[in-house]
């Protein structure tokens, strides 16, 4: 076995490691791999990788950083990037990470899909949907890029296609965390709370310490209860607007109708204490201890 090969084989231990979320193992080999070979910008590459499934982005960032400077077009590298920036809510420059990594690699189905969803959360809903569209071109067999495109059909307002594309996301994939919280998402922006629950149960069974799961799951069981959906409305349709139209709402609702704003107010704030008090007595009953 050639020293190249030798390499290559201790590259897939490394990747087998992460998909197994054996990341402290993956680490050692991986640091072990760069006292052999010092200059290897894969081997920095896969450390930042690991350092973006353990949420430490900062480290992943710097890693890719290393990566890059030894060889400025390594395709792992630029991806981890991006997925650093977006997953620390680092949107602007997920976007830049994500236009040179394009560059790098234009057939990788997941840069259209970070992009896609950075447009999502910022309302651009129907560019999003074209980003996604492109990445399920690339890559049509992908379960979260089939619900991501759900998603985006039901804040369009395509509820039926939203429901045809969740359904073709399920027939892809029936084992994936990330696909069943996305059909979720999807699921509630319908107003389908019973899909929305059950999907989330989905989730959570795959990955119970996932944070967003589990606070997804809390909040969809809050939003069981049809009294919390219908002071939530008004929220909900707020996310739809454009940041002056909400002042001016609210600005029109103080003046006119400020005793039956206050009276909301404080049913809403009531409402929403009492069904998270409901839901943490129906998951864990009468103990608060952390």
């Amino acid at each position: 076995m050639t020293n190249a090969e030798a390499i290559d084989v201790r590259y897939s231990r490394i990747s087998h490691l992460i998909g197994l979320k054996r990341y402290k193992e993956a680490t050692e080999e991986a640091e072990a791999l760069l006292r052999d070979e010092p200059e290897d910008d894969q081997a920095y590459a896969l450390l930042a990788l690991i350092h973006v499934h353990t949420e430490q982005y900062d480290a992943a960032l710097h890693w890719s950083s290393e990566s890059l400077k030894r060889d400025p077009e390594n395709r792992l590298a630029w991806l981890v990037r991006t997925n650093a920036y977006h997953d620390s809510e680092k949107l602007d420059k997920a976007l830049d990470a994500a236009t040179e990594g394009m560059r790098v690699d234009p057939y990788e189905p997941h840069y259209y899909f970070i992009r896609a969803n950075i447009y999502l959360k910022r309302g651009r809903y129907a560019e999003a949907k074209s980003y996604i569209e492109t990445a399920l071109d690339i890559r049509p067999n992908n379960a979260a890029y089939m619900a991501s495109l759900s998603y985006a059909e039901a804040l369009l307002g395509n509820h039926a296609a939203s429901r045809q594309h969740a359904r073709e996301a399920l027939n892809l994939s029936v084992e994936s965390d990330t696909t069943f919280l996305i059909l979720a998402w999807s699921a509630e922006q319908r107003g389908d709370y019973e899909e929305n629950l059950n999907m989330l149960k989905e989730a959570i069974r795959l990955d119970p310490n996932d944070k967003q799961i589990r606070e997804a799951y809390m909040e969809g069981l809050q939003k069981s209860y049809k009294m919390y959906r219908i002071l939530l409305a008004p929220f909900t349709l707020f996310k739809r607007m454009k940041p002056w139209q909400v002042l001016v709402i609210w600005l029109g609702a103080a003046i006119i109708f400020r005793p039956l704003l206050l009276i909301f107010i404080i049913v809403y704030v009531l409402t929403h204490w009492l069904t998270k008090l409901l839901v943490h007595v129906k998951l864990f009953g009468w103990s608060f201890k952390k």
